[in-house]
């Protein structure tokens, strides 16, 4: 498992697999004034009020418009860049899982890491006030290739495949306990289906167990890959 610390040296940033993952960043000194959660995303009436495919095409002829060109990490335009945040106790950004083909430092306190098209990461965003949490999310997200539909979502150039997205941080433990569950079963999570993602976000929607995603549908996932590739 990667390192996420955002400055290179080991006291900064979270590494994503530790038990503090579990714990809400900072506690709350008055949890009463916390900002409620936020309706996910867009409404419809066919994903029981949450929609995940608010989507516009990436065409070859774009360049990526949400970094400016001092930050971008390499010249590939069919990288996707997330940019990462660290500044204890008020905005801390990290991935709890996610392996990217390149990354860049730019300050102490941020870094942008690139993926290439169908690599699958999460990403998980942390705010709070004087008032307390005002920010707790996890996206899992696909990166996507020029020419495929692509979701803008927050700090991901140019966006991508949004696979799963909660808000509040207990959504945001339970999804962690489903990936810690997933890799002591042996499975890398940046290699599970994209579609236990998207049912393990519908069944959440829908105040729902998820099921366990077996290694009987992780063969049987490889195997569809193969195929298809």
């Amino acid at each position: 498992m990667m390192e996420h610390g955002l400055s290179g040296t080991a006291r900064l940033g979270r590494s994503g697999t530790e038990s503090s993952d579990y714990r809400e960043p900072k506690w709350l000194s008055n949890p009463q004034k916390s900002a409620p959660n936020l309706a996910l995303n867009y409404p419809n009436k066919e994903s029981f009020g949450f929609l995940l495919t608010h989507e516009r095409l990436w065409t070859a002829s774009e360049v990526p418009p949400c970094r400016p060109a001092e930050t971008r990490v390499g010249v590939d335009p069919q990288l996707t860049h997330v940019t990462l945040i660290w500044r204890e106790g008020q905005r801390e950004d990290w991935l709890k899982f996610g392996k990217p083909v390149a990354e860049r430092i730019v300050s102490r306190s941020e870094r942008i890491e690139s993926y290439a098209a169908a690599q699958v990461f999460a990403l998980v965003r942390w705010a709070s006030n004087d008032y307390g949490t005002i920010r707790s999310t996890l996206d899992i997200v696909r990166a996507v290739t020029v020419g495929d539909p692509c979701t803008p979502i927050a700090q991901v150039d140019p966006g991508g495949e949004l696979l799963l997205s909660v808000r509040g941080w207990p959504k945001v433990a339970q999804v962690f306990r489903l990936i810690d569950a997933i890799e002591a079963a042996g499975v890398d999570p940046c290699e599970v289906a994209p579609d236990h993602w998207r049912h393990v976000h519908n069944r959440m929607a829908g105040r729902e167990v998820p099921r366990d995603y077996s290694l009987v549908r992780h063969r049987a996932w490889l195997q569809r890959k193969a195929l298809l590739s």
